[in-house]
């Protein structure tokens, strides 16, 4: 009888084979995470955009006088140099107010800077009020109008975020938040 020839074991190009189908299905794992990690992180980032704007905006509303003397609007907002009154003071009967108007918006314009620069990688901002600083403005009269402001305000955040581009990290892409608001 002649011994039966029957194979006892995995040929050497099999594994090879199953090797580079394990192989090109790592590599792509790996791709999707890297897409899930940057579109992660443009999340947060546009989170943060919305975030800031809201904030602002908040601080514009404690402070209608300042919006309508227009000393919110521009582009260029300190980052080294505090307001030179304290707002946390509190006001007691007969007391002195701890900052004015003018002091408050360049106090929040300040703040606003300082989480615009920890927040946001290449972060620029500009404000613009219409019908601040109009003809025949009368803050006393204006706090007792309704609505509290009669203009609206354009905020526009800008940032940079890194894209799906070539290479490993991808290229820097600047975004941009417009918003159109009534404080």
């Amino acid at each position: 009888m002649h011994p039966s020839l029957r194979q006892r074991g995995i040929s050497l190009i099999e594994v090879l084979v199953a090797v580079l189908i394990f192989s090109i299905g790592l590599i792509g794992m790996a791709g999707l995470m890297v897409m899930a990690a940057r579109s992660n992180h443009a999340a947060y980032l546009r989170t943060q955009v919305t975030f800031l704007a809201d904030s602002m905006a908040d601080r514009m509303r404690a402070n209608p006088i300042g919006v309508w003397s227009g000393w919110y609007n521009g582009a260029n907002f300190p980052t080294d140099a505090k307001a030179s009154c304290d707002v946390l003071v509190i006001v007691a009967a007969g007391g002195q107010a701890g900052c004015s108007p003018e002091q408050l918006a360049a106090h929040d314009k300040y703040a606003w800077s300082q989480m615009l620069k920890n927040l946001l990688p290449g972060a620029s901002a500009r404000i613009a009020c219409t019908g601040a600083g109009a003809v025949g403005y009368n803050p006393t009269a204006q706090l007792n109008a309704r609505p509290p402001y009669g203009g609206t305000c354009e905020m526009t955040l800008s940032w940079t975020e890194r894209g799906a581009g070539s290479g490993m990290y991808g290229k820097a892409v600047t975004q941009t938040f417009a918003w159109v608001f009534q404080p």
